[in-house]
């Protein structure tokens, strides 16, 4: 007989149901987030057991990596695609994880990729030298709002990122403002030194890449939006068409018609938002960069608000993107913005 299990992740316990061909519950407990715990557990069922189905939960990694290691079939829940009940009086974790073994068993549960461990760990060392670098803008502009308070001063961000100790302490600002100055001047040095290393170890492992560096073949990208994009988009042979690929890059209309008329908008942030902000970033310097995209944009600015038009060419470049990545061809600007 076959076993569907369904497990509803929490930061410190995991709650296993398991089903059987007939939707009975076989085994059902709350259990510790132990790797050993819950294995012990699967073990007296492994030969039966069809399919594992975890909630995507942002602590999914090591629980996922585990079961794959022994053996099992995995399948990543998209938890917000799953459909409930809207008459159910009563939901809690059991009813969840039972819930999500019976959406497998009938062949109908929504699923997520699995991005391969050792891919995932480069593609998350390039999130985290984003997020240093979101961190390092939040010093800067402190920087620059207490100049603008205190001295009525707009500097700009290229000046102050080259300042030393000594332009802090020519400041024109009182001792305790010149301390949260270089507060934040430290802390954003810091920052830079950490977000070079990063850089440096990621441009290191993806220089042989050869789909790295076709990706720079694109107008307006460079070393951190190719790696951006190529870590993020991980196997294009999972995307069946370039509409999908532009769908999960968030590069498409959500909203739903019918007879011509708006009737409403679907999931909008369903995608990868560190694509969208590739993408994005693409088209800005593409514009700027390119006569022949600066053209296509300012037909579309004729039609459309701005921020429509740079939609569209970042639209197109996601587009060139998944063909490049299949077919493993060097951008041509004239077939894609003809």
């Amino acid at each position: 007989m076959k076993l569907y299990v369904g497990i509803d992740l929490h930061s410190n316990n995991s709650v296993l149901v398991v089903l059987d061909e007939n939707d009975k519950i076989i085994y059902s407990k709350r259990l510790p987030n132990d790797v050993q715990a819950i294995l012990a557990v699967l073990a007296m069922y492994q030969p039966q057991i069809e399919a594992i189905a975890v909630e995507s939960t942002y602590n999914w990694y090591w629980l996922v990596d585990a079961l794959q290691s022994a053996g099992y079939e995995v399948r990543l829940v998209n938890t917000a695609a799953v459909v409930v009940y809207d008459g159910l009086k009563y939901s809690g974790d059991f009813g969840d994880a039972r819930h999500l073994a019976h959406l497998l068993r009938m062949n109908l549960l929504p699923c997520g990729y699995i991005y391969p461990k050792e891919a995932r760990a480069l593609r998350d060392l390039a999130r985290k030298r984003a997020q240093l670098v979101q961190q390092r803008t939040v010093q800067l502009l402190s920087i620059k709002n207490l100049l603008a308070r205190n001295c009525g001063q707009d500097l700009s961000s290229n000046l102050i990122k080259k300042w030393t100790a000594e332009h802090i302490s020519q400041l024109a600002l009182l001792p305790e403002q010149q301390l949260a100055v270089r507060a934040n001047w430290m802390v954003m040095q810091s920052l830079e030194q950490q977000i070079q290393t990063l850089e440096a170890e990621l441009k290191c492992q993806l220089k042989p890449c050869k789909a790295f560096q076709l990706l720079k073949t694109i107008s307006g990208v460079g070393d951190i939006l190719s790696m951006t994009i190529y870590l993020e988009t991980g196997d294009i042979q999972r995307f069946e068409s370039c509409g999908n690929f532009a769908s999960y890059a968030r590069m498409v209309s959500s909203k739903r018609e019918s007879n011509g008329k708006k009737k409403g908008e679907g999931n909008r942030k369903c995608g990868n938002r560190y694509l969208c902000w590739a993408f994005m970033e693409a088209a800005h310097f593409a514009i700027a960069s390119d006569e022949i995209i600066k053209r296509y944009y300012q037909r579309k600015c004729a039609k459309n608000l701005k921020v429509v038009a740079m939609k569209a060419v970042a639209h197109k470049l996601a587009r060139a993107c998944f063909n490049i990545l299949k077919n493993g061809v060097e951008f041509d600007v004239k077939r894609v913005f003809s």
